[in-house]
C-alpha cells in the first residue's frame, strides 16, 4: 500500500474552543494545605493565574497562526494516520533527519533548534551541515492517529515512521533523533531498520533495554516493584549502582504517574479527557519538575508555549492515546536480545540533569557509540533548553557520515 501525504492546516473548531472556554470559566478548583506550594503536585495559586491567563489573554488562533507558519503534512502510512512537519534546508546537500519528541511534548518542543538544523549559515554554521528536518506528532499524539488494537507498543512506531521516510518522502537514507520516548524509539528502530539509518542521535536513555540482572539475582522470589526488575540487586560497578540508585530515586519521587499511565491508562483518560485544568495541571507539573529549573521554568519555558502544549492534547482529545504508549509497551515489552546491540552509528549527548543520568559505559552495551559528549549544564528538555548546543552536536556527529 503506497503512503499517501497532504499538506495540512491546523484549523480548530469553534465550538471546540467555544466549549474549553465554557470549561474554563466553571472550573472547580480543590484546596491546599497552607504553605505547601509544589511539595505535591502543582500549586494551587499558580493554576488558579494560569486558568485566569488562559481565559483572558493566552489567544489560540494567534498560536495556531504561528504553527501554521511551518509546512504541515498528514500521511495514510497503512492506514493510520500521522501528521509531520517537514522543514527543507539550506544547503547544497541537506541531509534527511527525522526528530522524535516524548511525553508530555509535542512536536513544539523541536521547533527552536528546527531552523538551526535546516539553515545552519544563519547561525554561524556551515550551510553544507543543514539538514531537511522532519519533526511528527508521535503515533497517538496530537494530530497523529493511534490504532485501535492492543499490543501497539513502541517497539511498532519504527515500522511505521521507516515508512513514511521511505516510501512516503522518498528517502533512501536518514539520520533519527530521540528525547524521551523518541530516545526509547530509537532502540527497535535502529535494531529493526539498521539499513535505512544513517545515524542515531539521542540524548535519552531509559532503563527499559535489556535484563542487566547476574544468574545469581534471577531468583523468583525476589520481589521487583517498581518497574526495575531489569535492574540488578546490588551492582558492583559504582558507576552503575549510581545508575540504578538514580532511576530508583526517580521511580519514587516521580513515578506515580509512570505506573498510573502503564496500569490504568483509561481511568487517568476519563478525567484528562473531560478537565482542561486538569490536563494542564498533569502535563505543566512535568514540564516544570523535569525542567530542573523550578521555580524559573516560565523562563524557560514561556507561558503561551506552555498553555499552546497542552492544547495539542485538548483540541486532538489525545491524551488518552498518548498514555496507551505506556500501557501497550508495559503489557507487551520489548528489549533487545541477549548479547546484541545497535550498530548504527550512534551519538549520545548526555546532560546532568536528565531525570537518569547516562553512564556512558551503559550506552555502549546496547549502541555503537561513536560520538559522546557529557555537558555540563541541561536536563530532560535539552533539545530545547540547550538547543544551540544539541545543534552543533547533531552538526559534527553526521558531519562524516553524511556521504558514507
Amino acid at each position: 500500500m503506497a503512503v499517501d501525504i497532504t499538506p495540512m492546516t491546523i484549523d480548530v473548531p469553534d465550538s471546540v474552543l467555544q466549549d474549553l472556554q465554557t470549561r474554563l470559566e466553571m472550573t472547580r478548583f480543590p484546596n491546599q494545605v497552607s504553605g505547601t506550594g509544589w511539595e505535591r503536585g502543582v500549586d494551587l495559586d499558580y493554576m488558579k493565574e494560569l486558568v485566569d491567563y488562559w481565559l483572558h489573554e493566552y489567544d489560540w488562533r494567534e498560536q495556531e497562526r504561528r504553527l501554521n507558519a511551518f509546512q504541515h503534512f498528514k500521511a495514510d502510512v497503512e492506514g493510520l494516520g500521522i501528521h509531520f512537519i517537514k522543514q527543507e534546508g539550506k544547503g547544497p546537500n541537506p541531509m534527511p533527519l527525522f526528530m522524535m519528541h516524548g511525553y508530555p511534548w509535542s512536536f513544539i518542543l523541536l521547533l527552536k533548534i528546527l531552523p538551526m538544523l535546516t539553515d545552519p549559515e544563519s547561525f554561524g554554521g556551515d550551510p553544507e551541515d543543514a539538514f531537511t528536518v522532519v519533526i511528527p506528532s508521535i503515533i497517538g499524539y496530537g494530530f497523529s492517529d493511534y490504532p485501535d488494537q492492543q499490543g501497539f507498543g513502541f517497539q511498532h512506531h519504527p515500522e511505521k515512521y521507516d515508512k513514511l521516510m521511505t516510501e512516503g518522502l522518498g528517502f533512501e537514507k536518514y539520520g533519527i533523533e530521540g528525547g524521551d520516548w523518541g530516545g526509547f524509539i530509537t532502540a527497535p528502530y535502529g535494531f529493526h531498520h539498521p539499513e535505512n539509518l544513517t545515524g542515531i542521535h539521542l540524548n535519552c536513555l531509559f532503563p527499559r533495554l535489556g535484563d542487566e540482572r547476574p544468574e545469581q539475582d534471577k531468583d523468583p522470589d525476589f520481589l521487583r516493584g517498581l518497574g526495575m526488575k531489569w535492574a540488578p540487586i546490588k551492582p558492583e560497578d559504582p558507576e552503575m549502582l549510581q545508575y540504578w540508585k538514580n532511576v530508583e530515586q526517580y521511580w519514587i519521587d516521580e513515578g506515580a504517574y509512570c505506573h498510573q499511565q502503564m496500569t490504568r491508562p483509561q481511568t487517568l483518560a476519563m478525567a484528562m479527557a473531560d478537565s482542561p485544568v486538569g490536563l494542564a495541571a498533569w502535563i505543566i507539573e512535568k514540564w516544570r519538575n523535569w525542567s530542573g529549573w523550578y521555580e524559573d521554568f516560565e523562563e524557560l519555558f514561556p507561558r503561551d508555549m506552555l498553555i499552546t502544549n497542552v492544547m495539542l492534547y485538548w483540541v486532538t482529545n489525545s491524551f488518552w492515546s498518548a498514555i496507551r504508549l505506556y500501557s501497550e509497551s508495559y503489557y507487551n515489552g520489548w528489549e533487545l536480545p541477549p548479547g546484541q546491540r545497535i550498530e548504527v552509528p550512534t551519538a549520545v549527548a548526555a546532560y546532568p540533569h536528565e531525570l537518569a543520568p547516562i553512564v556512558r559505559k551503559r550506552a555502549e552495551m546496547y549502541y555503537n557509540v561513536v560520538h559522546y559528549n557529557d555537558y555540563d549544564a541541561g536536563g530532560h528538555f535539552a533539545i530545547h533548553e540547550r538547543a544551540e548546543e544539541m545543534a552543533r552536536d547533531l552538526r559534527e556527529f553526521f558531519r562524516p557520515l553524511r556521504n558514507q
